[in-house]
């Protein structure tokens, strides 16, 4: 095992948002006999290898999920598993990965369009078997270095109680450092306060929970068919444009003031748009009666400072407004291994968009924030 970083060292640069590459075996290998035919693998196609699953459609493949260790004239959808870099499923070699490109720690993230077949499965007991399984074989990811290291567990999402149990079980595994909301635990993307039995659990477990882009409750598809232009493809481009209306569903159901210890970290949305939804919020609610109608016992944009953390790639917007947002919500992230990170010279395109900020609040965006939540080193 490599060295690891000593508790209470200082960490200089955390990425908020990285993700795993997972392996061909993972749901197969783990999940209960009778679930096996029913789970997502891998299969060999003419252009390459792609994850498919019983009930869905489109193959998923991973090419881009793991560019960016590739030229981008080698960047390409399709792949053979053997061809990846083997840091998104072996942790030894990830650690060499980070050190390459002066990363300290990173959070890990599964990827996404594969976890949606497990977020998306309707099945209960399906759905937490998939779940499970991920979740131990991130913890056994994560766990190898756990001062490096942090993995993000899914929450169950077809029920409160299985929801509340897992996110216990995991809270206890060695390199579990979050938690993953793909879909309200309840079973649906509209927020209830039947869910709160879950916040509960998640303030008690120390670890915060997680949006990684968007909610999702349908099976997935090829957002790049020819011939189609479709939504999905215009939300892979624009990544916050989901935000703005789940936050508004957690500051309109009141959960923060049953809740107040409840902190959520949208992930890979960036923040440039914060201070004008922020804005835009406060006004309407300023216009309306002030009465029971009126829902929230404080300004919008002060549940905003005070409940939600944003993570951000390349959004030099957010860190010119950072005190409109605030600095101690801002988290830098590289998004690695997909085809968007500017691996391994993170700190070159960090450095050209903070060149004027003071070292104290660069510290903060780059690692101080991340260490907050993630507490490397001591976990």
């Amino acid at each position: 095992m490599s060295t690891s970083t000593p508790a209470g060292a200082s960490y200089r640069l955390i990425d908020a948002d990285s993700h795993v590459n997972e392996p061909p075996g993972l749901w197969v290998d783990r999940v209960p006999a009778q679930y096996r035919d029913l789970v997502p693998r891998m299969e060999h196609f003419e252009q390459g290898d792609a994850w498919v699953m019983e009930g869905v459609k489109d193959p998923i493949n991973f090419g881009l999920n793991a560019g960016a260790t590739f030229s981008r004239t080698e960047r390409r959808p399709w792949v053979r598993f053997e061809e990846l870099p083997a840091g998104g499923y072996e942790p030894a070699a990830r650690l060499a990965e980070l050190d390459l490109d002066m990363v300290d720690a990173a959070v890990l993230y599964p990827t996404p369009r594969l976890s949606h077949l497990a977020i998306a499965t309707q099945d209960p007991d399906l759905h937490l078997a998939m779940v499970r399984a991920y979740n131990d074989w991130l913890a056994e990811y994560a766990g190898y270095e756990p001062t490096r290291l942090g993995g993000v567990a899914i929450i169950p999402n077809r029920g409160v109680e299985q929801a509340v149990a897992e996110i216990r079980r995991v809270a206890t595994m060695p390199g579990i450092a979050g938690l993953l909301i793909g879909n309200y635990p309840h079973g649906d993307p509209d927020l209830s306060p039947e869910d709160d039995p879950v916040w509960e659990a998640v303030v008690e477990s120390g670890l915060k929970p997680h949006i990684h882009v968007k909610l999702v409750n349908e099976m997935p598809e090829d957002i790049y068919a020819p011939g189609k232009i479709t939504q999905g493809r215009a939300a892979a481009d624009l990544r916050f444009l989901q935000a703005p209306a789940t936050m508004v569903q957690f500051l309109n159901s009141g959960v923060f003031d049953r809740i107040p210890e409840l902190e959520v970290v949208f992930v890979e949305v960036d923040a440039g748009w914060v201070p004008y939804v922020k804005e835009q919020l406060d006004n309407r609610f300023r216009r309306r009666a002030v009465d029971p109608k009126s829902r929230l016992k404080k300004l919008p944009s002060e549940y905003v400072e005070e409940h939600f953390s944003f993570t951000y790639i390349t959004d030099s917007y957010a860190i010119r407004n950072r005190h409109a947002i605030g600095v101690d919500r801002l988290m830098w992230s590289s998004d690695f291994p997909h085809s968007g990170a500017d691996w391994p010279d993170s700190w070159r395109t960090i450095t050209a968009v903070m060149d004027d900020v003071p070292a104290d609040e660069r510290h903060a965006i780059c690692a101080g924030n991340a260490q907050r939540l993630y507490r490397f080193g001591e976990r």
